[in-house]
């Protein structure tokens, strides 16, 4: 699965009483969500069709195929939705996908290797990269050209400059 689908989105529980879904939506234009289908949902399903037909606060409001009640809607809340990465836009020269980021060495300016990401977090003020050092320990290092001032996806490393903190 790594490398081949990507996560677009999560379902946030029902809308209403007739199976429409809050969706958060990952993508950089939240409603491109829909174009991006099928989309397969954590449990297995997989969902073909998806029509934004409003906003709520954090999320929009979706209809999506196989969805027809409040009770099948609730039960999808949290599922994160998947696409095939081959139906995503390809990424610009200083753009990643957070799945391309996962796995990679990172390392300091002088070449010693801090740890592998482990995950890339955003709690709302950008994107911070959780590094799995040796041992166990977590080190979190903001996703800024000023802290990550290297990215090279086709030798799998980054390079973390750490000096400012």
């Amino acid at each position: 699965m790594a490398g081949q689908e990507i996560v677009v989105g999560q379902i946030a529980g029902a809308f209403g009483v007739r199976g429409e879904v809050r969706l958060r939506s990952f993508c950089a234009e939240p409603a491109d969500i829909a174009r991006y289908v099928p989309l397969r949902a954590d449990g297995g399903r997989v969902f073909r069709v998806v029509v934004i037909t409003g906003a709520a606060p954090g999320a929009l409001v979706a209809r999506i195929e196989g969805i027809s009640s409040k009770e099948d809607a609730d039960s999808l809340k949290g599922e994160r939705l998947w696409a095939e990465r081959s139906c995503l836009p390809a990424t610009g020269s200083d753009e990643f996908y957070h799945a391309d980021l996962v796995g990679l060495e990172v390392a300091d300016p002088g070449g010693a290797v801090l740890g592998r990401v482990r995950a890339v977090l955003n709690h709302g003020a950008g994107d911070i990269l959780e590094v799995a050092r040796p041992g166990g320990e977590a080190l979190l290092v903001p996703f800024t050209r000023a802290f990550v001032p290297t990215v090279d996806l086709a030798a799998g490393r980054i390079i973390a400059d750490l000096a400012e903190g």
